[in-house]
């Protein structure tokens, strides 16, 4: 399993080398359309980046509310983190699909993604719909406003890419695996893997440290 871990993102860097110079060939210079992606996800990083610092100072603001030991269900949380990076890798086995021309491959693998992100959502749902049965809402204290908008925000995040998903579904039934189905599927892929990252870090500064502080 470690193997297919490390083999797959390797795969997919130098599927998007390969797009970029493509489409440099191919379309006079629309291969920026993946260095324009990345500024997008550099321009979402410094988002993440404002709303775990905003979290960073609040994080100790109960104002007699609720705190971290108290809420927090680690366990469901960390079988919901497992999902996402289960996400990360059928994602993987479906970009390298693509690179071998595989159409049918590649839709069942990002099926499979779509199910475990849509699992994914669920869960969180469920805990926000519990801490809000609790009493623990976003208007109970500085904490938990902090708390539901960053995860809430990344949560927004993960069903903008379930629907990219079911677009690209309908765009590989109906064209296949041409060129611009192919970066589009690299820019999802980047756009993916990188909640995954962000995901890490909310289930290390939120929750872990939240338990252990």
């Amino acid at each position: 399993m470690s193997t297919l871990v490390h083999e797959a993102p390797a795969a997919i860097d130098a599927t998007a080398w390969h797009l970029a110079e493509q489409e440099d060939h191919d379309h006079g210079g629309n291969g920026a359309t993946m260095v324009g992606f990345w500024i997008y996800l550099m321009s979402d990083a410094l988002i993440f980046a404002s709303l775990f610092a905003t979290f960073g100072v609040l994080s100790n603001s109960y104002a007699g509310g609720p705190t971290p030991k108290e809420i927090f269900d680690l366990p469901l949380v960390a079988f919901n983190t497992a999902l996402l990076l289960l996400s990360s890798l059928t994602y993987g086995f479906a970009m390298l699909a693509m690179t071998e021309g595989r159409l049918g491959g590649t839709r069942a693998w990002l099926v499979a993604t779509a199910l475990l992100g849509a699992a994914f959502l669920g869960v969180e749902l469920y805990e926000f719909s519990s801490l809000i049965a609790e009493g623990a809402g976003p208007q109970r204290s500085a904490f938990l406003s902090a708390f539901f908008t960053l995860v809430g925000t990344h949560g927004a995040h993960v069903a903008f890419g379930l629907i990219w998903i079911a677009v690209m579904l309908v765009q590989l039934a109906q064209r296949g695996l041409i060129l611009e189905n192919r970066r589009r599927l690299m820019c999802l892929s980047m756009f993916w893997h990188f909640l995954d990252i962000i995901w890490i870090g909310v289930f290390s500064f939120v929750y872990l440290f939240g338990m252990v502080r």
